[in-house]
């Protein structure tokens, strides 16, 4: 029985420059650290936490 896990995909669009320590770390813990780059990842409350707290830096992609 396969299960299909719901995914979100992120880019960075805003830089870690002059921002807090914590900002940068939760990047780093996405999986983004240069701008641009996309990761698809786990749709989970705690991603979408992550997300919610560097909303300035990342943007969600919808792809078809």
């Amino acid at each position: 029985m396969a299960t299909t896990e719901k995914t979100i995909t992120v880019e960075q669009i805003g830089s870690p420059i002059r921002r807090p320590k914590e900002q940068r770390a939760t990047l780093v813990g996405l999986g983004l650290n240069k701008m641009h780059r996309r990761r698809t990842l786990k749709d989970t409350p705690e991603v979408r936490g992550m997300i919610r707290s560097v909303q300035h830096l990342v943007r969600v992609v919808e792809e078809d």
